[in-house]
């Protein structure tokens, strides 16, 4: 045992020359207990953390060597040197230690080592210099092998890892690592079959080095022309195909070496960069008369029917060209063109197709009519006159789905119990949602005014959970970013003020020590904030109330104002909280039943005579807003920032937080941005309007566009401003955000509120302004259209188009073709007569282009 204790401090401690030198010396008794002691030496050593890792993996080389020269059998040591904990070392020098430790060991024993290292080498990932770093023992697998002459095993990641060697060689020796590679007659033949391998890795140059060789004799240049196409035919994904698409450049091979048949065959899947050499290589033997008529026809119907438009247009031109005859017997071709949506490529086929007429077969005919039957009117004219009657393919009637708003998901019922109360509030309270905040911040109040200390007792368990103890109040003032500003952690907060007052009454000092500042959330998110803190200095007095007033009875955040007097009825004459009250004016709706308002008279409380005042007006009025595109507020950059905006005015009268809440000035570039804007709509359900305004201001590029989708289910006026924010969602990066937005505009619509020729309006300015994405627009547009909003898409397009047309002299923006397609499809489906300006003089401009196209069409739909 002494001997082996000694040779397992040499690892620790020495050299690998020492440690070579004390092994050598040892019998084949010591060499086993070595063998059957490093295991277990290697774990214990692993078990002291990071620092004791970083040992093993310093010392690894000195493992390796250990275990090649006292380990008895090949795939014992195989085993050992595949260890993840001991694979990072310096690969070559590793590679010479073990050769020369191994040199003893039988021809046949290193033989079958080097077999079972082959075979137990995996492929690497991503990058070429990261699957240098995960080649494992191939060095030493390599050296075996050569050193043996051993057939090696079928792996791809043994011909990987010699094309990152080699590539490495290359950029030490200028170039030049194959003439005397002793695996290069192993690899050639497996270099075309290995998976994931190409034929250069980052800064080499083994393609070129191959056709150098192939020129002297040392690699048959008939074998790389053959493996390249082999590979082509057999399949190679487009990282790899550049590689052997390159290596077959190189060799240049003349056109008598082209495989035409093959370089057909491989037409239909080949990914880009060996399309475009089997095209050339195509061009090239027709060129030399190699190409037969048959394969030419079976080329171009492969390339017609790739999905790639240029590789269509590529076929056509090649028809084009064509001598008549040789065109004719492949005319067919043009078919699938017909039914692509790129106007002046379908235009060009038909007109290849009637010039081909006279000497295109009866069979091929018959494709083209069959085809044309689904072209438009004055193609299929057209074409008719040369291929004799094309009937027109019915179109099938559109059925357009009925209008519908998907509704609100219903209220939860109130919390009844402390254990439930409990329990909700040992779920996550992140994402937020409103209507479950709301229900939690009710019960609290409701449960503990009923016993507050079993509400104390039934929260030691969340108490002790989510808090710190001993309480820190440091931690959550200052330790904790935005702790005081979500609303999930106010409604902790509010929790903490029952079951340990004294301890939120220290966390608020310390948070009011210097004076609250207004934080930067915009104002409809402090008026949220500023109820629940009122929450939490009422229970952090000791003192409760019977009810809140501002709990919504209503998915869409309204409270019913029976309910509303019900509740100020139980407060029996004492003053409510003020943000809570007037949070229940702003939730009241829009229509109060007469009996009400005789209801809320009686009420004795100064606030009960504020409510009754409210009620016979029919609720609180609506604030003034204005919309504009224009730059506001900030000097220099921002002066030249065009963008929608929308002001908000309030009424006179208002009491000052509401006068604040509907107040907005609007600031070009300097958008707040707000992660809470989900709370908006549910401040102000019979308001959307204002809300809007609020949202508009935010950054719409990242707005959630869930709080405009509410809206959609919200009362009140609907405008400029809403509509403006529905043209943001519509162009969210997003496409589960865009998605949003339809759904609003599809409830709108369903309900008869939606402002369509506004939300036209601001589709076309924020367009204009570069402050939406027309590309994103246009796909939620046709959505719409497909699910029964066409009257409304078009009422929104003929406002927006007469802004996005281009004038006289103008480069038409993008997209605008795509969107004419979208107006032209519900014009049909609305059977629009409107006139829209602008739109016959670009109809009438010459051309083929996709605009023109679309134009012409939704001028002749309107017409029509």
């Amino acid at each position: 045992m002494n001997t082996a204790r000694e040779a397992l401090d040499r690892i620790e401690t020495s050299s690998v020359a020492s440690l070579v030198a004390f092994l050598e010396g040892l019998g084949d008794d010591d060499r086993r207990l070595i063998a059957w002691c490093l295991p277990a030496h290697l774990s214990e050593r692993r078990r002291g953390g990071w620092e004791a890792e970083q040992r093993v993996r310093e010392r690894a080389h000195l493992y390796r060597v250990a275990g090649a020269s006292c380990m008895a059998g090949a795939a014992q040591v195989a085993s050992w040197l595949d260890r993840r904990e001991l694979r990072q070392v310096e690969a070559e020098a590793d590679a010479a230690r073990l050769m020369s430790v191994l040199a003893d060991r039988p021809l046949e024993w290193r033989r079958d080592l080097a077999v079972r290292l082959v075979r137990r080498l995996r492929p690497g990932t991503g990058p070429m210099w990261r699957r240098g770093q995960a080649l494992g023992n191939w060095d030493l697998a390599a050296a075996l092998v050569i050193d043996t002459g051993v057939e090696p095993p079928e792996n791809d990641a043994f011909v990987s890892g010699w094309v990152l060697r080699t590539a490495d060689r290359q950029q030490k020796h200028g170039g030049a690592a194959l003439a005397d590679d002793g695996l290069l007659d192993h690899m050639l033949p497996r270099l075309f079959q290995a998976q994931g391998v190409g034929v250069h890795a980052d800064g080499g140059t083994l393609a070129g080095e191959l056709v150098a060789l192939s020129r002297t004799g040392r690699v048959p240049r008939r074998a790389l022309l053959d493996g390249c196409m082999s590979r082509f035919l057999t399949g190679v994904d487009a990282a790899d195909a550049g590689s052997f698409v390159m290596l077959w450049r190189e060799l240049q091979p003349e056109a008598a070496e082209i495989p035409v048949a093959d370089f057909v065959r491989v037409l239909p899947s080949a990914p880009s960069p060996l399309l475009q050499l089997a095209v050339e290589e195509l061009h090239r033997a027709e060129s030399a008369g190699m190409l037969e008529a048959d394969l030419f026809a079976e080329a171009v119907h492969t390339l017609a029917y790739r999905p790639e438009k240029k590789n269509m247009a590529a076929a056509v031109k090649w028809i084009a060209a064509a001598p008549p005859a040789r065109g004719g017997a492949a005319a067919a071709a043009l078919a699938p063109v017909f039914d692509i949506d790129t106007p002046g490529l379908r235009e060009r086929a038909v007109r290849v197709a009637v010039k081909l007429a006279p000497h295109t077969s009866e069979p091929g005919r018959e494709a083209i009519r069959e085809a044309g039957a689904r072209l438009p009117a004055d193609l299929r004219r057209r074409l008719a006159a040369a291929y004799g009657a094309v009937d027109e393919v019915p179109s099938e009637p559109v059925v357009v789905p009925a209008l519908t708003a998907t509704p609100l998901p219903a209220l939860a019922p109130p919390i009844a119990s402390v254990p439930e109360l409990a329990a909700e509030l040992d779920e996550p309270l992140w994402p937020q949602d409103p209507a479950r905040f709301e229900r939690m911040l009710a019960a609290l109040v409701e449960l503990s005014h009923r016993d507050r200390d079993a509400v104390v007792a039934g929260l030691q368990s969340w108490w002790r959970t989510n808090w710190r103890h001993p309480f820190d109040v440091s931690i959550y003032a200052y330790g904790i970013s935005g702790f005081d500003e979500e609303i999930g952690s106010l409604l902790s907060r509010c929790a903490l003020a029952i079951v340990s007052p004294a301890d939120s009454r220290a966390l608020t000092k310390e948070l009011n020590g210097n004076g609250r500042r207004p934080g930067p959330e915009p104002a409809p998110q402090r008026f949220v904030q500023k109820r629940f803190r009122e929450v939490v200095s009422l229970l952090e007095r000791g003192e409760t109330i019977p009810v809140l007033l501002a709990t919504p009875t209503s998915p869409t955040g309204h409270v019913d104002a029976a309910t509303l007097v019900t509740r100020m009825e139980r407060l029996d004459g004492a003053e409510p909280l003020e943000y809570d009250f007037l949070q229940a004016l702003l939730r009241l709706p829009r229509r109060i039943d007469p009996e009400v308002v005789v209801r809320a008279e009686r009420l004795p409380s100064q606030a009960g005579r504020r409510l009754a005042a409210r009620l016979r007006d029919g609720g609180l009025p609506d604030p003034v807003v204005t919309w504009e595109v224009g730059a506001f507020g900030r000097p220099s950059y921002y002066q030249s920032l065009k963008e929608a905006h929308a002001r908000l005015a309030p009424p006179e009268g208002m009491p000052g937080p509401l006068a604040e809440l509907w107040t907005l000035e609007p600031v070009s570039g300097g958008r707040g941005f707000s992660r809470n804007t989900v709370w908006w709509p549910s401040v102000m359900p019979s308001h959307r309007e204002a809300v809007a305004a609020h949202l508009l201001e935010g950054a719409p590029g990242f707005m959630d566009v869930a709080a405009v989708a509410a809206l959609a289910h919200n009362d009140g006026p609907v405008g400029l401003a809403t509509a403006s924010t529905i043209v943001a969602g519509m162009s969210h990066p997003a496409s589960a955000q865009r998605a949003l937005s339809a759904d609003a505009i599809l409830a709108l619509a369903a309900h008869g509120e939606l402002p369509a020729a506004d939300l036209g309006r601001a589709l076309g300015h924020m367009v204009r302004c570069e402050q939406v994405k027309l590309n994103l627009i246009i796909g939620v547009l046709g959505e719409l259209t497909a699910r029964g909003a066409h009257a409304e898409v078009w009422t929104a397009l003929a406002q927006a188009l007469p802004l996005l047309l281009p004038g006289p002299g103008e480069k038409a923006r993008a997209g605008l073709g795509n969107l004419l397609a979208v107006a032209t499809q519900a014009a049909e489906l609305t059977r629009a007569q409107d006139d829209v300006p602008g739109l016959a003089d670009l109809a009438a401009r010459k051309g083929s282009s996709l605009l023109i196209h679309e134009a012409r069409r939704l001028q002749e739909t309107l017409s029509a």
